[in-house]
């Protein structure tokens, strides 16, 4: 049976104006090439589908196109396409200049990002199309605004084996991503009438002003070699940690700290947010528990995907209290805010035990570059001493006294992105003064991390 005509080709928009049909057509899919509304290589429909669809003659549209590649604005080939042809597009008149792109440095030692080339892109399609096999069709429904059930639950046994959190689905809540779910919880606290939250001396910007655009006041703890001192917490609302491997310096909230904070949210009703950053990357110490299983009625659990896997994936979860589920939701608008197939896959991913033998993997592939690090800092740079090295996938690099500043410059020098300590230190913290480099080890690829190491030693006092 022949196929309705409905079904041929591909979608083309276009008003032909002017005299004569023929004429209008030609210059309206010439002016489209000539302002790059039709890039080059685009496929154009088959002179029959467009000219079903435009009501014209097949001929009209077929000489058309035969202007336009004798123009030069198109090409055709026998048994292929018509496309549009490598031109350089000229912009209408009066467009604003395009920005011209800042240029990319030639290596990238910023930390917070995986090792995106080491994707699992054959085990996470397998994943794929098991899960997209064998869901079902509700899922492409609008779901349930804390995430489809079945990511729920895998993540409800994996968290519980793997770091320690008491969890069961129906207090997981899955969102886009850490800052997605601090937004979510940025909110709640404010409708509960909150004014501040205290955080690590040392942290993300991008967190602080998350808290801020919620109307929270952000207030610094003291931070020493045992970590972030919980002693000065009196009445906020919330205290937001990174226990396990605290972002950027790298260290393990000492046990006696742990004990303190959880008291002291059990005292006066506080929140404590514990944002599990690179939990799953450890080398030379046993694996750190979850502060929330020492009291899930009062810690939220946060993770993400973002460091084990790749953070475009925009998935990442709360743990939360049983009297909180509610509140987030409303906050949150009571809508599912990440693509269900996306959960699916994840939780088919865990459930087959492919993320373990990913992570797994991976922490040998890093555990590796750190040694390296190490070992290149030992023999170029012995005035450098590295820190955080337990752990993770970035490492601090104390450096002499008054020096930071020199070797940032030294590094854009080199075409080497690299941040300096002093841009994760809060506006309003006291500590002492530390000059040191903060190196995101997991970022390059595999084949350029040996030049990306090179780079950093070459900017570094020997």
């Amino acid at each position: 049976m022949a196929k309705p005509r409905a079904t041929f080709g591909v979608d083309l928009h276009l008003e032909p104006t002017g005299g004569g049909v023929r004429r209008g057509l030609t210059d309206a899919l010439r002016e489209a090439v000539r302002t790059g509304r039709l890039a080059p290589g685009t496929r154009l429909p088959s002179s029959r589908a467009l000219a079903a669809d435009l009501g014209v003659a097949r001929n009209t549209v077929a000489d058309a196109y035969a202007d336009l590649v004798a123009e030069g604005w198109l090409t055709a080939r026998q048994g292929s396409a018509t496309r549009v042809s490598d031109r350089t597009v000229v912009p209408p008149a009066g467009a604003p200049p395009r920005p011209r792109e800042p240029g990319r440095p030639t290596h990238n030692l910023v930390p917070g990002t995986p090792d995106l080339a080491s994707f699992p892109r054959a085990q996470w399609l397998k994943a794929a199309r098991r899960a997209l096999a064998t869901a079902p069709y509700q899922a492409l429904d609008y779901g349930d605004p804390r995430g489809r059930i079945e990511l729920r639950t895998a993540l409800a046994g994996y968290l519980s084996r793997a770091r320690g959190v008491r969890a069961d689905p129906e207090h997981i809540l899955v969102c886009a991503g850490f800052s997605h779910g601090l937004r979510l919880l940025g909110a709640v606290l404010r409708a509960r009438g909150a004014r501040t939250v205290a955080v690590e001396s040392y942290g993300l910007d991008v967190h602080w002003n998350l808290l801020a655009a919620a109307g929270l006041r952000t207030v610094p703890l003291p931070f020493d070699e045992r970590g972030t001192d919980p002693g000065e917490l009196t009445d906020e609302a919330a205290v937001l940690l990174t226990p396990a491997h605290q972002f950027p310096m790298g260290g393990t909230l000492h046990r006696d700290r742990r004990a303190a904070v959880v008291e002291w949210a059990r005292r006066t009703g506080g929140l404590v947010v514990e944002d599990d950053y690179d939990g799953e990357f450890r080398y030379d110490r046993q694996p750190v528990g979850a502060l929330q299983g020492l009291d899930p009625d009062h810690v939220v659990h946060a993770g993400t995907a973002s460091k084990s896997l790749a953070p475009g994936l925009r998935l990442g979860w709360l743990v939360l209290p049983p009297g909180l589920m509610e509140e987030v939701l409303a906050a949150k608008g009571g809508i599912d805010s990440c693509g269900s197939l996306d959960q699916l896959t994840l939780a088919e991913f865990l459930v087959s035990g492919a993320y373990d033998r990913h992570v797994r993997a991976a922490r040998l592939r890093y555990r590796r570059r750190r040694d390296a690090l190490v070992a290149e800092l030992a023999r170029r740079a012995p005035r450098v001493h590295a820190t955080g090295i337990a752990a993770g996938l970035h490492v601090v690099l104390r450096l002499p006294p008054g020096t930071e500043q020199s070797a940032l410059r030294a590094a854009a020098w080199q075409g080497l992105a690299v941040h300096g300590l002093h841009r994760y230190q809060h506006p309003d913290a006291t500590v002492e003064r530390r000059d040191a480099l903060v190196v995101g080890y997991g970022t390059p690829p595999d084949h350029a991390w040996s030049g990306a190491l090179e780079a950093l030693c070459a900017v570094l006092p020997e």
